[in-house]
């Protein structure tokens, strides 16, 4: 089989349901996966730690079913069980107690693996604020905005495997409360 079809020679490319232009919104959302899901991709093969490693490729997979869905140009099925919000919620509260107490904000950076996590963190909050305006992905946008939280606390997380601290931003103030410990 060759790689190449001629297909789209013409700005148009196939979705189930049709051919549509190139500029369709389900095509750039899954233009815009793509760029997230390559920027993980970046990120994992910086990590050594096994935990993240892990849960860095369980996130790629479940980004290529979520682009699934975007496949349709009429409404489409509902392939992917949500129930990977949860699993991000689940790794945020198991990673953040490994980090150090947030008091500031930080900046993107430290470690390459840290760096690299915050790369594509950004990348996933350009791709939540574009997917508000495709109907077809308004309940996937949940896991996006937990993805950008788990892959902030992932970055944070990197620098302590790697022994780095966390750059925290030198002009601003404590502006993160503090829980109080319990004596």
């Amino acid at each position: 089989m060759k790689l190449y079809t001629r297909g789209g020679d013409k700005g148009e490319t196939s979705l189930i349901g049709g051919r549509v232009l190139k500029v369709h919104p389900h095509i750039q959302a899954m233009g815009l996966l793509d760029e997230l899901n390559s920027h993980i991709g970046l990120a994992l093969a910086h990590q050594t730690d096994d935990v993240l490693r892990a849960q860095l490729t369980k996130i790629q997979h479940d980004l290529f079913d979520l682009g699934s869905e975007l496949m349709y140009t009429e409404t489409p099925p509902k392939l992917v069980d949500l129930v990977i919000v949860t699993e991000l919620e689940t790794w945020i509260d198991e990673l953040e107690p490994k980090c150090p107490e947030l008091k500031r904000f930080i900046l993107p950076g430290g470690s390459v693996a840290a760096a690299s996590l915050h790369v594509a963190r950004t990348v996933c909050r350009r791709v939540e604020r574009e997917l508000v305006n495709v109907d077809a992905a308004s309940r996937q946008l949940p896991f996006y905005n937990r993805l950008s939280d788990y892959l902030f606390t992932a970055a944070r997380y990197a620098n302590v495997v790697a022994g780095v601290p966390d750059q925290e931003y030198a002009r601003g103030a404590d502006v993160f409360k503090t829980k109080k410990k319990k004596e």
